[in-house]
């Protein structure tokens, strides 16, 4: 077991011998030093792995040498102990960056718990976790053996993104390998739980089934209409369930979650058709039917999601919600500046739906551009720009603003993506749509195994393009390459994140009501 090097700095020291006797037994060297300036005099020519300092000491007080320790070692671990509990000394060393802060007397277990918070957390974190994870792992696959509703998986993925975040933080992430094939196991049980339900779930209005794309504005924001003050809308375009967990603790300063929400996007999941289905309340195949004019197909050119504003309009007025409203689209940074600078005006709608693009850009990005796959490899990485985009964003400094206003949020996403590993062949003619996990035309050739098809796109509530039109939905981790210049073709799109067909990262999605605090 590793040994420790402790310096404890009190002008009692001599009277400490049995505290150090008893972490001398427990694994920890401790060199005692009775003022400030040995203290400071000792880390000039030793390292230590953390450091005990007693406030009061005659000469050169605790605070004193703690700032100079700082400057000299910034990222020692330095435990404060004092018999005087004024708030203003207790400020000036928490401000100061130290670990913990004792008060006496103090006993040795109080001791030994400070220093193994400090210098043994990661282990026996690491250690905890694993157990954890393990004693849930059985709980989880047995699951899969059960007849589960949409709640049930919803309730997996939770449990699988929380072990997903719970295990990447620990020292050696010994168990993420475990977890991924899980993951993998629980999405093959998931393709079946979809191919056997979703076609129901669209034709149906019965409460068994999950709220759908086309169904959150309704179930989820319309209802806050009632309350009084403005109702902020952010849908974060491409944000997955792990994505949002590592946000909410920044958005938590400010604002109280009211609710944790999962919803599921329709198919395909992507921007065209759950973004466009969110802001309508119609499912692809009303809307072709209903607003043509503002519908763009998969065989037609130019954006897909041009019209959301409008498609937002006509849903309103469909429900004859009369309310001042605005939409909002934020691509690049000084859109959301100016969304920033026109806050006080926004305040004054009673709805104010603002699209924020950039983790989908980064998707993208991260496909095109190698540098940005160095930068994200995997999951954790991804979790993590997407942390440090959100930290400078507009988008926190515009939250900051309306929790101070009172305002309710609510944040949600159109889909998820999922990162894909295994190539699939498919054959189609130049009229097949470019999307890499899903794939619509006419004579699509391609193995039926482990994909959905939708031979009668009508029963999924999609658009027919001609008589022969189908849909062909990749799942698990799979996505579609053709087998013209295959090789280079998997080589650029593995380990890539998309989206557009099934599995629970794409498919189960976050909805978050929150309130100021």
């Amino acid at each position: 077991m590793q040994r420790y090097n402790i310096l404890w700095a009190d002008d009692e020291i001599d009277l400490l011998k049995p505290h150090i006797m008893f972490l001398n037994k427990k694994g920890y060297d401790i060199t005692g030093v009775n003022s400030g300036a040995d203290a400071i005099e000792q880390c000039e020519q030793n390292n230590f792995d953390v450091i005990f300092l007693d406030e009061n000491m005659p000469g050169m007080t605790g605070i004193e040498t703690l700032s100079q320790i700082k400057q000299m070692r910034p990222n020692v671990p330095v435990i404060m102990i004092t018999k005087s509990e004024e708030e203003h000394i207790m400020e000036e060393a928490i401000g100061a960056k130290i670990e913990d802060y004792l008060i006496k007397p103090i006993n040795p277990n109080q001791i030994l718990l400070s220093v193994k918070k400090i210098l043994d957390k990661k282990r026996i974190v690491s250690e905890k976790t694993n157990q954890s994870y393990q004693q849930d792992f059985q709980k989880i696959s047995m699951a899969f053996f059960d007849d589960m509703d949409h709640n049930d998986w919803i309730d997996i993925y939770k449990k699988l993104v929380y072990w997903d975040l719970e295990i990447n933080d620990t020292e050696n992430k010994s168990m993420m390998e475990v977890l991924e094939m899980q993951r993998t196991e629980a999405n093959v049980n998931f393709t079946k739980f979809i191919k056997d339900n979703y076609k129901d779930w669209i034709s149906s209005h019965e409460s068994h089934r999950p709220v759908l794309s086309h169904e959150l504005m309704k179930e989820k924001v319309f209802t806050e209409l009632d309350n009084e003050g403005p109702v902020f809308f952010i849908v974060i375009d491409n944000l997955r369930l792990d994505q949002w967990k590592i946000l909410e603790p920044l958005i938590s300063d400010y604002f109280n979650v009211d609710e944790e929400f999962n919803y599921f996007s329709i198919l395909p999941t992507t921007t065209a058709y759950a973004r466009n289905a969110i802001f309508s309340g119609m499912l692809p195949s009303d809307m072709e039917k209903h607003d043509e004019d503002i519908w763009v197909g998969d065989d037609e050119e130019g954006g897909k999601n041009n019209h959301e504003g409008e498609f937002l309009n006509r849903q309103l007025k469909r429900r004859r919600i009369n309310i001042k409203a605005s939409y909002n689209k934020v691509i690049h940074v000084s859109q959301g500046k100016h969304i920033l600078d026109n806050i006080h005006n926004l305040l004054n709608n009673k709805l104010n739906v603002i699209v924020y693009n950039f983790v989908d850009m980064l998707s993208h990005a991260r496909t095109d551009t190698e540098m940005i796959r160095e930068l994200a490899p995997d999951e954790p990485a991804y979790r993590s720009l997407t942390h440090s985009w959100f930290t400078h964003s507009p988008l926190l400094e515009t939250l900051k603003i309306l929790a101070s206003k009172k305002a309710k949020v609510i944040i949600s996403t159109d889909h998820g993506t999922v990162r894909c590993k295994r190539p699939y062949k498919i054959i189609g003619d130049r009229n097949t749509n470019t999307n890499l996990r899903y794939k619509q035309g006419k004579n699509l050739s391609y193995d039926k195994k482990n994909v959905l098809v939708a031979d009668d796109p009508a029963s999924f509530s999609l658009p027919r393009i001609n008589v022969s039109t189908s849909y062909v939905f990749a799942t698990e981790d799979y996505f579609f390459a053709y087998p013209n210049n295959y090789n280079h073709y998997v080589k650029y799109y593995k380990d890539t994140f998309q989206h557009g067909g099934i599995s629970l990262e794409e498919m189960i999605i976050p909805c978050i009501n929150l309130s100021a605090k």
